[in-house]
């Protein structure tokens, strides 16, 4: 499959550079140019492969943003509110850009109350859901979650089908999963797929779609109101290369076999291997860090370490060698820790 932004920066001639960026030096690093095409209205290479993408994801249209799922969030919570959308339910531990969305945007929140087990805070079910969809105008769902835990997305469709009401998700570490029944796109009116964080792309490469061609004309006024006039094309080529980057069954599998012999956490996504340690969280992440080895988070009872198709076998066997040479508490009545990827601070 072509790589059409790839293709374009590696075919541009040397040029004198009388335009942004400041550091003058051309390369892959430049602005829109009249070859380049424009993300604000594209006609060429970025319009050749976000039909691309769209076609990917099942999408009637996907958008490239270089600033996010936040962008994308915002963007689709744009295209609600343009639909009469006035209040909106969402779990309470969403990412804090769907209620600084719901503010700025003037929206309800709606907010659907989570339980933790073991520390950890579990995806609301169907009959919660429905009773925050019966109170508010729209749902929005994270799926998978910081702790690789999908939402019950198909019921979730049905209710919001019986109630007539839109379905959005926050995908944002669910990009990988597009090969797969376990994706976002399959359910979802609108979507967010945060390409950086489970696929190769550069930080901030992010892409949100719309089902239909009714809310992809929404969500495009959303996209052009939020996403940076100042797009980054080494980010745009990453997100068109990660999209397309091939399924690897041999580390999905390897990663479930880690799982398992380390006696990490039974989740659904593959990418995310969470280890308790309860009182040694701290300790384990200091040594883990003087060996080199860096988690995502650790929210003082978990190590959560995330994986990528790009994820080595021998990393991971180093990972389990070091986390079965450091001391564990009992995950058994873990309180629910500090997670600063949900807070609102």
């Amino acid at each position: 499959m072509r790589l059409y932004i790839r293709e374009m920066l590696a075919s541009q001639g040397t040029h004198l550079s009388f335009h942004t960026p400041g550091h003058k030096r051309a390369g892959e690093d430049i602005t829109e140019l009249s070859y380049s095409d424009s993300l604000l209205s594209p006609r060429g290479v970025i319009a050749a492969a976000e039909k691309d993408l769209a076609e990917i994801l099942g999408a009637a249209r996907s958008f490239i943003l270089t600033d996010g799922s936040t962008c994308g969030i915002f963007s689709m919570l744009y295209a609600l509110k343009t639909r009469g959308v006035r209040s909106l339910a969402y779990p309470e531990h969403s990412h804090r850009s769907v209620s600084n969305a719901c503010r700025v945007l003037g929206i309800t929140s709606v907010l659907i109350p989570q339980t933790a087990k073991q520390g950890i805070p579990m995806q609301p079910s169907a009959t919660e859901i429905e009773g925050a969809v019966k109170q508010a105008d729209a749902l929005l769902l994270t799926s998978p979650d910081y702790y690789g835990f999908l939402a019950p997305m198909s019921e979730a469709r049905k209710i919001c089908a019986t109630h007539a009401k839109p379905f959005i998700i926050d995908g944002a570490h669910g990009a990988h999963l597009h090969f797969t029944d376990m994706y976002a796109g399959n359910y979802a009116d609108m979507w967010v797929d945060g390409v950086h964080k489970s696929l190769p792309a550069l930080t901030q490469g992010a892409v949100v779609s719309a089902k239909t061609e009714l809310w992809a004309a929404a969500l495009r006024e959303g996209v052009r109101t939020f996403r940076t006039t100042s797009p980054s094309y080494p980010i745009m080529a990453s997100v068109e290369e990660a999209v397309k980057f091939p399924r690897n069954p041999m580390i999905e599998g390897a990663a479930e076999e880690t799982k398992r012999r380390l006696g990490a956490i039974r989740n659904d996504d593959w990418t995310k291997i969470a280890v308790f340690f309860g009182a040694y969280a701290e300790d384990a992440e200091r040594a883990l860090e003087a060996a080199g080895v860096y988690p995502e988070f650790n929210d003082q009872n978990y190590l959560m370490f995330y994986l990528s198709p790009c994820t080595k076998r021998e990393d991971l066997l180093r990972l389990e060698e070091l986390l079965n040479g450091l001391p564990r508490a009992n995950a058994e009545g873990a309180e629910l820790g500090v997670i600063p990827i949900y807070s609102e601070e």
